[in-house]
């Protein structure tokens, strides 16, 4: 995405894509976990404003989105700590907002403002689809990467267009329903994979339930260029329960993205055609 960037993934690894909710525990948390994953060997992260109604989000994103709000984040602020750590990451951040939050700003506003602050790609979870085409344009006017997300009940037809216009890198949810933990990884990624990979050679990354190491694993298996821990990392970051919260949030949360890097790394090494975005 940015020339002083480096790629998403380097070409011998599968890239490693956590999420977290901007605000959440805090603001100076958030910073904090920003430079701990990286460091860690995130190839990406994904970082979520929050908002009124983040509908396509289980209990946990939502608690997390709720307790971010509370504190009095927003867009501004997020931003603001963006503009300040980014420069610093050696990984690039893709913000993950829903449509709402685009439209109160203006879209032309909302995207110099997140280029002015070393984004690099953007995810919208209810875009329209009848909007998806010039929002593409508009996204590559301000040289932001638009990630599209392709669902297991999107038609051949939508696939067809999701690989079109995607950049950087397609989004696979990996089950119908919301975010959240789940006990396994829904069979049909594997199919989907497939599909996807006949229309493009553009990386593609599976979300949505991916909550222990041995998911990235069989994900990995079956042709995944990446994996996105959301709930599972907002989780380990958000407890409270220890005595010193934020210190002890932090250390889960680089524990747990060494076991999924360590087990992403364990997995057969890409050819360079599958080098994850240029993020």
């Amino acid at each position: 995405m940015l020339a002083e960037k480096p790629h998403c993934s380097v070409s011998l690894q599968r890239a490693l894509i956590p999420y977290l909710t901007a605000g959440c525990p805090s603001l100076d948390t958030t910073a904090d976990a920003l430079r701990l994953l990286a460091a860690g060997g995130a190839d990406v992260i994904e970082l979520g404003i929050p908002c009124s109604n983040p509908f396509a989000d289980g209990p946990i994103i939502r608690n997390s989105v709720t307790k971010s709000t509370e504190n009095g984040t927003n867009l501004e602020s997020v931003l603001s700590m963006v503009c300040e750590v980014a420069p610093t990451l050696s990984s690039p951040l893709v913000l993950l907002t829903y449509f709402e939050t685009i439209s109160e700003c203006g879209a032309q506003r909302f995207f110099r403002d997140i280029k002015a602050a070393d984004v690099s790609g953007l995810i919208v979870p209810d875009l329209p689809p009848e909007a998806t085409r010039a929002f593409a344009l508009l996204a590559a006017d301000y040289d932001i990467e638009l990630v599209l997300l392709a669902t297991p009940t999107s038609s051949r037809r939508r696939l067809q267009e999701i690989a079109a216009l995607s950049r950087g890198f397609i989004y696979l949810v990996s089950s119908t329903g919301l975010t959240g933990p789940r006990p396994t990884v829904n069979g049909q990624v594997e199919v989907l994979l497939k599909e996807l990979k006949e229309l493009t050679d553009i990386p593609i990354a599976v979300g949505f339930g991916i909550s222990r190491p041995e998911h990235a694993t069989q994900i990995a298996k079956w042709g995944a260029n990446g994996v996105i821990i959301g709930s599972a990392l907002v989780k380990t970051l958000g407890d409270r329960s220890s005595p010193r919260p934020r210190l002890e949030g932090l250390a889960r949360a680089g524990d747990l993205i060494a076991e999924f890097r360590q087990a992403l790394d364990q997995q057969s090494r890409l050819p360079e055609k599958y080098n994850m975005l240029s993020i």
